[in-house]
């Protein structure tokens, strides 16, 4: 067959460039290791920050559940009282209507490409997720990419381009999920002031980290009433899995009811529903896990001598650049030979010719545990 002779060169092409993806073969997990042929490695590439994933345990959440399928999608007969009791603790705690999703990937497609079309126009971070750059060519609308950070790029765009439009909306994350960097929050609410614009902040690495509470880098900031769209998952810091908006009352009945990727998908099971509850409940309740969590990051920093000027230092997300694929592809060899799990981050995941390892730390790992790790990374290739 012609496609699947062209799809093996393609195949044969990434691999030449370093480029072809292959799903790891994880025999187990247990806390924050894993194994893999046989070998257990320190994990260095879970999002689950606090360590909640396996603490969560099923005989918990299914003294809440009551069954294992939802059976529908949630307009139907998939709304099950665990969704009603997940959304009120959201909105309980930041004081908004909260719509929880099945992922957030479809959340952020779902959010974007219902609120705007080919009348608005949406300024977003150049380093955004790919979810939200799928969500920007969904809707139609015209869409403008600032550089990352850089909030007089944006402004320079905002004032060239916002005129032209009904509405505008600016997206951006909290905590860019592989560079672990914090936009100026408060420089873009100004902006989205000043220009009568929705600003979108994807806290996606940022819940269970930041805040009192772990709400968020909003949280963190004091911002949260300012977030016009707040996105959230379940999948990192809170352990279980899904995703949820913070929004206003409007905003949420108009996306569940215009929404597609939220009408036209099976509601979750009522088991991760649960799972996420109790995950949501434990965050809050671990104070001293994100203290930890935040300590061993500016560890780790001072390690590598990658400081920086605000407390983004404190991000469990730690990038080291090496550039090309190849490279990335050996040092992530020598880790794994150590006893680490640290897989190489390449194109299209990041840009062209910044190949890295993209380190996760969580708040159950130790100064001891990760001593090792400096020497392998500086020794050269």
């Amino acid at each position: 067959m012609e496609l699947l002779v062209d799809l093996k060169k393609e195949l044969d092409e990434l691999d030449r460039e370093g480029l072809r993806r292959r799903l790891p073969p994880i025999e187990a997990l247990e806390g924050p290791r894993l194994k893999i042929r046989g070998r257990w490695l320190l994990n260095l590439a879970s999002n689950d920050y606090l360590g909640l994933a396996q603490e969560i345990s099923s005989e918990e959440a299914t003294v809440l559940a009551q069954k294992i399928g939802a059976g529908a999608a949630r307009l139907l007969s998939g709304n099950h009282p665990l969704y009603i009791l997940l959304e009120k603790e959201l909105e309980r705690l930041y004081s908004r209507p909260a719509l929880v999703f099945s992922s957030g990937y479809l959340a952020n497609l779902a959010i974007i490409s219902t609120l705007c079309g080919p009348k608005d126009v949406v300024f977003a971070d150049k380093l955004v997720h790919a979810s939200l750059i799928d969500g920007l060519r969904l809707s139609g609308a015209h869409f403008h990419r600032y550089a990352h950070l850089d909030l007089d790029h944006l402004e320079r765009l905002l004032q060239k381009h916002r005129h032209r439009y009904r509405r505008a909306l600016i997206v951006t994350e909290s905590v860019f999920s592989m560079d672990g960097d914090v936009p100026d929050l408060h420089g873009l609410i100004a902006l989205k002031r000043r220009y009568e614009a929705l600003l979108l902040v994807d806290e996606a690495h940022a819940v269970g980290v930041f805040g009192k509470r772990g709400l968020g880098v909003g949280e963190e900031l004091g911002v949260l009433s300012e977030i016009d769209l707040l996105l959230g998952t379940f999948g990192k810091a809170l352990g279980s899995y899904g995703a949820f908006l913070i929004t206003w009352p409007e905003i949420k009945d108009y996306l569940v009811t215009k929404a597609r990727p939220f009408i036209f998908t099976t509601a979750l099971p009522p088991l991760v529903v649960a799972a996420s509850y109790l995950g949501l409940k434990r965050a809050i309740e671990s104070p001293q896990k994100r203290r930890r969590l935040r300590a061993l990051a500016r560890w780790f920093r001072e390690k590598l001598e990658d400081l920086r000027e605000d407390f983004s230092v404190e991000t469990p997300i730690v990038p080291f650049l090496v550039g090309e694929n190849e490279k990335a592809l050996l040092l992530a060899k020598r880790l794994f030979e150590a006893g680490f799990y640290a897989p190489a981050i390449r194109p299209p995941t990041v840009p062209p010719g910044t190949a890295r390892l993209r380190l996760s730390l969580r708040a159950d790992l130790s100064e001891r545990d990760l001593a090792p790790v400096f020497s392998l990374l500086m020794e050269p290739l």
